[in-house]
């Protein structure tokens, strides 16, 4: 692991769902902010050894992971691989990112009990149980940030179990943040707004996306860097004193 390289230097990260989208601009922020960074994916072996690769021809250190966020003995493996590469490199955990997610639209009416299981264990369950990994390794004014969503302000229709089980981990992201104030450990959630990945543009109907970049006062859609750079702020050390928040960045569109 290299020194000296910038302001997360010598810190170890997990960021969980990091093969893709917004989770893999987050690897390459940290990693390019000196972290050394372990993510976890699902199941795109391709997609999550580019992002290694990305992140080593910068100089950058970077370990995937295949881990389902639903088991939880897959989030149980995910800390203990993390635990040997940190030892490997002289560094330990210091930085939490809870990225990792699902969101199916689906109508109330419509939706079954095993989506409704299946969404809360992706979004609520397996973020939790990270957290809790996380409470018992992260050295003291260490840092924990949980992805939700702008969808918790005003859920759409056929966004009402997403933006159910993101607002849960709002939740544990407040409780959280008193329960480990007293060892300077921060803990924040970020909510994007409408962000240019894969996913959204496989869920939004035609048209949809231009007319959302017209009315956001910074007149376009965010992008998975965007949301890297408020991550890294909040991971940083000019994030010391911010805990128990919610960040929106979402160009000013809710």
């Amino acid at each position: 692991m290299s020194s000296g390289r910038g302001p997360l230097d010598g810190k170890g990260a997990i960021v969980t769902g990091g093969s893709r989208g917004i989770g893999a601009a987050i690897v390459r922020r940290l990693a390019g902010d000196g972290a050394a960074v372990v993510f976890s994916y699902l199941k795109n072996d391709a997609a999550a050894q580019a992002v290694v690769d990305d992140v080593e021809s910068a100089g950058g250190t970077a370990w995937a992971v295949q881990a389902d966020q639903v088991s939880p003995d897959a989030i149980e493996n995910l800390f203990a691989e993390a635990d040997r590469r940190f030892a490997a490199a002289s560094t330990g955990l210091e930085i939490l990112v809870n990225n990792a997610g699902i969101a199916v639209p689906q109508t109330i009416e419509a939706v079954t009990v095993d989506d409704f299981d299946h969404t809360m264990a992706v979004n609520a369950r397996g973020p939790f149980l990270a957290m809790q990994h996380a409470a018992r390794r992260l050295r003291d004014g260490g840092r924990i940030v949980n992805v939700s969503t702008v969808s918790t302000t005003k859920a759409g229709a056929g966004e009402g179990l997403y933006a159910a089980s993101k607002a849960t981990l709002e939740q544990f992201t407040r409780s959280a943040s008193y329960e480990l104030g007293a060892r300077g450990i921060t803990v924040n959630t970020v909510s994007p707004g409408i962000t240019e990945t894969d996913l959204v543009h496989q869920n939004a109907a035609d048209g949809a996306l231009a007319g959302i970049a017209r009315v956001t006062p910074l007149g376009r859609l965010g992008r998975p860097p965007d949301i890297a750079a408020v991550v890294a702020f909040l991971v940083g050390p000019d994030g010391a004193w911010v805990t128990g928040q919610n960040l929106r960045a979402d160009g000013g569109l809710y």
